[in-house]
């Protein structure tokens, strides 16, 4: 009997953080890998039609899910909505909404190209509560557990009159308003604010209340989200400001101590690509002025470039699996992550793109408006690109969201909001 009560009661808590869960940005490692086979058997993959679609409204803000619900952002007629729907059906649990422009309140340039939320949600799996950050700095706390309820909420430009970024190069003046995932740690939900009293700031989970401010204060990036990582048995996160990579403490008593910063500015702060951290090393990647990718190596004392290739992506995050460094930018790229060294390029890609490397050494590349690639990584194919499935144009826009795999089903997303999921496995 006790047995019995204690499986009921998993059940009833689909909240609670599992294996196959994708709690924030970039999956449970903040990294692109994921536990889960592609399931790949030949013929066509993925196999069959959609499982369901749906529409959650326009915005590049990435899904993440949770047990059998899938949490996103999307923003239509004046309003940006948090939306929770069922994995299995695409139907809607319950959203929240609240008035908010389509583009930040100082944003400038390429309004063309992107419109609403682009931060991904972040999800504690000790209060249930989700994370959002809107292009305009709502940061908003909100409680799964009773419909989204709204715990607490602030907004970065009105409480810390955030200017509008500084024009970095020779190219006119970018802003897109905020575009960075929060990142959990501790008691804390930490932004880059990008403000002249932090880039950093950390907020209480339960509370909204400012705890601490960075050393840094750089203006903010245009990055996907920030990286966790441990330099010499200290906690800490890298980021790519405006002008610096920027690795910040985290341990008690010495929060937000800047520990290195590496120069790696672009034209209009153009750093969309997410550094990706493995140990103590970071690769980071930028188009522009730079088109390169460098691996830069972290120690208590500073930072230390042990390589440069001029191989660059614009959008996608790289990935770091087994000794090779991948990312996709008009072709899906393969390195030496010892070495820097070109392993293989191949494929037909467009600007937007991202990836995931599953646990039976495959890639998942969603990108173009509506690509939804396999293909070998270099463990299982050293020398060259190899592509084993391709599903052209499954969208009518950009596919500017992350790709996420969850339980056997993919979920695919393209800038006007269109959502399909894809069963892979039972």
């Amino acid at each position: 009997m006790r047995n019995t009560i204690a499986t009921l009661l998993l059940c009833l808590l689909p909240h609670s953080v599992t294996a196959g869960d994708w709690p924030h940005w970039r999956g449970s490692g903040r990294n692109g890998v994921v536990s889960e086979s592609s399931h790949f058997q030949g013929g066509t993959w993925p196999p069959g039609k959609p499982l369901w679609t749906a529409n959650v409204n326009s915005g590049g803000s990435g899904p993440i899910v949770i047990g059998n619900r899938l949490y996103t952002m999307g923003w239509k007629n004046g309003r940006d909505t948090v939306w929770a729907l069922d994995t299995k059906t695409g139907q809607v649990a319950w959203h929240q909404s609240y008035a908010c422009p389509e583009y930040g309140r100082v944003s400038d340039g390429d309004k063309g190209l992107y419109s609403g939320p682009s931060s991904c949600p972040s999800y504690d799996m000790s209060t249930g509560y989700l994370y959002t950050l809107s292009t305009d700095g709502d940061l908003i706390c909100w409680d799964t557990r009773q419909q989204g309820k709204r715990v607490w909420g602030l907004n970065l430009y009105e409480a810390y009159r955030v200017p509008q970024r500084p024009k970095v190069g020779r190219r006119r003046l970018r802003d897109y308003g905020y575009t960075t995932a929060p990142l959990l740690h501790g008691e804390t939900v930490i932004v880059e604010v990008g403000d002249d009293e932090g880039n950093l700031m950390a907020f209480s989970k339960k509370t909204g209340r400012r705890r601490w401010v960075s050393e840094s204060k750089d203006p903010a990036g245009h990055t996907g989200g920030l990286a966790s990582m441990v330099v010499e048995g200290l906690p800490c996160l890298a980021v790519l400001t405006i002008r610096n990579l920027l690795v910040a403490r985290l341990d008690q008593g010495h929060e937000g101590e800047t520990v290195a910063e590496f120069p790696w500015a672009t034209d209009f702060a153009n750093n969309v690509a997410t550094p990706t951290v493995s140990k103590n090393s970071i690769v980071i990647s930028s188009e522009y002025n730079q088109y390169s990718t460098a691996r830069i190596d972290i120690t208590r004392s500073g930072a230390k470039q042990i390589w440069k290739q001029p191989y660059a992506s614009g959008v996608c995050p790289p990935v770091i699996h087994k000794g090779h460094v991948y990312w996709c930018w008009r072709g899906l790229y393969c390195l030496d992550f010892q070495t820097g060294k070109p392993i293989w390029r191949g494929g037909v890609f467009g600007d937007t793109a991202s990836c995931i490397v599953t646990s039976d050494d495959r890639i998942i590349v969603w990108g173009r408006r509506g690509d939804l690639v396999l293909a070998e990584t270099a463990v299982r194919s050293p020398k060259k690109y190899t592509e084993l499935a391709r599903r052209k144009d499954l969208m009518k826009n950009d596919a500017w969201p992350h790709i996420v795999l969850s339980r056997g089903r993919l979920f695919c997303r393209d800038r006007d909001g269109n959502m399909k999921c894809f069963v892979l496995s039972r």
